[in-house]
């Protein structure tokens, strides 16, 4: 029987990372811990409000409006989740499309063709490479130096370049003669996928939230968490100082776990790994096309 290991909970507790809510929500956790406690110091020593003033029932209008704000936020995190799963699928349609079109190309490809070999080769897996760039817009980092042709400009959009440069260098091998026309539409299957998984991965970046409706959550996190003292100090007293940013914390930290997601080809550590991914399909593909 397998032994649970405690560090699966004590490590993500104790200790904080550059992901962690934590950190990025303190000084604002301060903020919330010092107003609650104005708010409670005004209302119990200067005004000196009785429990039975009519502001003991502001819990209520919390109650009703914490329910349409859990709402809120589970759509919030769910859309942000579909967005990072839908380009992890993409992602992994990607591995797969680069694995056969590799193999396929293998089979096809006469054993003495050792330039066609190593052109695909490099142009797979510099096509990964690129689509990176494109998504980061960061061609800089990702430099394709590995696929030094005349025919690959840096100002324009690369994943088609070589796309298209794969494409003309398939058509010309079947002008040729060294592969079949059934080859031909077999290989031009997967490049399709190809382009098919750049534009998916388009569609994801260049469509986000609405600004809107962000907005509109992030004001209604405040107001609602800046008016939870004024009814909830009649029945906790001063410790509306520690419950107050708690709450604030737990509203705000799906908040910022939605906006760290929503966005799955970054640099932060939720991100996909997709330069890992990347790595692989180039390890991958040339395993599948030797050059001997």
């Amino acid at each position: 029987m397998e032994i649970y290991n405690p560090k699966e909970w004590i490590k993500p507790v104790l200790y904080w990372h550059k992901a962690d809510t934590m950190r990025k929500l303190f000084p604002y956790l301060i903020i919330a811990a010092v107003f609650s406690w104005g708010i409670a110091f005004f209302e119990l020593e200067y005004l000196k409000i009785s429990e039975k003033s009519w502001v003991k029932n502001i819990t209520v209008v919390h109650s009703l409006l914490g329910f349409a704000l859990s709402l809120l936020l589970v759509f919030r995190t769910n859309t942000a989740y579909d967005r990072w799963w839908e380009a992890r699928k993409q992602w992994g349609a990607l591995v797969n499309s680069c694995r056969i079109l590799a193999y396929k190309l293998n089979a096809m490809l006469p054993q003495d063709d050792k330039s066609s070999r190593v052109f695909f080769r490099k142009s797979i897996s510099m096509y990964t490479r690129a689509l990176i760039g494109h998504l980061r817009s960061d061609y800089t980092t990702y430099m394709l130096d590995d696929l030094d042709h005349p025919e690959i400009e840096p100002d324009k959009h690369r994943p088609n370049q070589i796309a298209g440069l794969m494409f003309k260098t398939i058509h010309k091998l079947y002008r040729e003669g060294k592969i079949s026309s059934e080859d031909y539409r077999l290989v031009d299957q997967e490049l399709n996928t190809l382009t098919n998984v750049c534009g998916a991965c388009e569609r994801i970046k260049n469509t986000p939230i609405p600004k809107s409706y962000i907005s509109f959550l992030k004001k209604f996190i405040v107001i609602y968490v800046a008016s939870l003292p004024s009814g909830f100090v009649f029945s906790i007293g001063y410790f509306v100082a520690v419950a107050v940013p708690f709450v604030f914390y737990v509203l705000a930290s799906l908040e910022i776990i939605a906006e760290s997601i929503e966005d799955p080809f970054g640099l932060d550590q939720d991100d996909l790994p997709i330069e890992k991914i990347s790595g692989n399909i180039k390890k991958h593909v040339e395993e599948l096309i030797p050059l001997q």
